[in-house]
């Protein structure tokens, strides 16, 4: 077990994949970022955990799930991670990566948006992405798949600690990243395509408010990874980077200077001091004050399960409407206390 290392956001400015046979080259570009890093801090520093942003092998650029499949989706574990793992092996490091656009045969006609731990071993652990941003992403959250058994909240216990990751949207639902945390994260991974105006510069710097309010009500560190690509490479938004390392009081211990571009961000984890501070708290440790039988709003049912694959832009609306009306926010639902259930 290593208490003390240091981990590193790769963001990457990639133009947007129009097939899978260009992922390649992007898998090469992410594992000769990741090995410059370490081998260019080792005078200083050791890079031990090497993150990538959402969608850096491919985005959900085509507006049907068939479409998706047939030019972009790919199984997982791969060729790409595949050479991830040989770095890691060489290196002696984790690489959380970028996310892709994962089809499994166990669910035909259905897309998730996947990132894979990768150590020495091979893959550690596949997170799908549980919500994805909707109404964009045509991407199946696992709460919407009847019978999935997988546990959806991987949390893997490893030589750098208790790793946790959840992908860009999720981290808007606290509910999503405590989860991670019940599940004993110490370390909590977000792997991100966060688009401007919610991006890294007030007035409305999202990104950098929920990567600290996570991390400050988890009592855990936040490594952050954001994409950085420009609007004429990932059209229609633009993507301002910004990544960053939170400690586990909310502390910015390094951020990438807001702007498109790759660029490394590295800052150190610490722990020891994480641990020492978990059992020492008794105020301000808001997993143990939580009165979870009170909040009751988790005992119903919003956005429904989807009822048919492959999912599409319309199908996606339908839902969103219900849960509009089920949560009250849509005026004409009345006060949300469960109607139309």
């Amino acid at each position: 077990m290593t208490d003390r290392y240091y981990a590193a956001c790769c963001q990457t400015d990639f133009a947007c994949p129009g097939d899978r046979d260009e992922i390649a080259e992007r898998t090469r570009r992410m594992c000769a970022m990741a090995e410059g890093t370490i081998v260019g801090y080792e005078p200083f520093h050791d890079v031990r955990l090497l993150v990538f942003p959402e969608f850096a092998h491919a985005a959900p650029i085509y507006d049907s799930v068939e479409m998706l499949t047939s030019r972009l989706a790919v199984e997982l574990p791969n060729e790409h991670t595949d050479r991830y793992q040989a770095l890691a092996a060489k290196y002696g490091c984790l690489i959380q990566t970028g996310t892709f656009i994962e089809k499994d045969p166990a669910w035909p006609g259905v897309l998730f948006n996947t990132t894979c731990l990768v150590g020495s071993g091979g893959v550690l652990s596949k997170y799908r992405k549980v919500n994805p941003w909707v109404p964009w992403e045509l991407h199946s959250s696992p709460h919407d798949l009847p019978g999935y058994s997988d546990d959806p909240f991987p949390v893997v216990e490893t030589e750098l600690g208790k790793l946790g990751v959840a992908i860009c949207y999720d981290w808007l639902f606290p509910e999503t990243i405590r989860q991670l945390v019940f599940g004993g994260a110490e370390v909590l991974i977000r792997v991100s395509a966060y688009m401007n105006p919610w991006g890294a510069t007030p007035p409305m710097d999202w990104w950098t408010l929920f990567n600290r309010a996570r991390a400050a009500e988890n009592t855990a560190f936040v490594v952050a990874c954001n994409q950085g690509a420009s609007m004429e490479h990932y059209p229609p938004f633009s993507w301002p980077g910004g990544s960053m390392v939170v400690d586990y009081d909310g502390r910015i211990l390094a951020q990438a200077d807001a702007g498109e571009g790759e660029k490394v961000v590295v800052a150190p984890i610490d722990l020891a001091a994480l641990r020492d501070e978990r059992q020492r708290r008794i105020g301000h440790d808001m997993r143990s004050h939580l009165r979870s039988e009170i909040h009751t709003y988790l005992e119903q049912p919003y956005m429904p399960r989807a009822t048919q694959q492959p999912l599409t832009g319309d199908s996606i609306r339908e839902r969103i409407e219900q849960g509009r009306r089920r949560s009250g926010t849509d005026p004409d639902s009345g006060s949300g206390t469960g109607e139309n259930r």
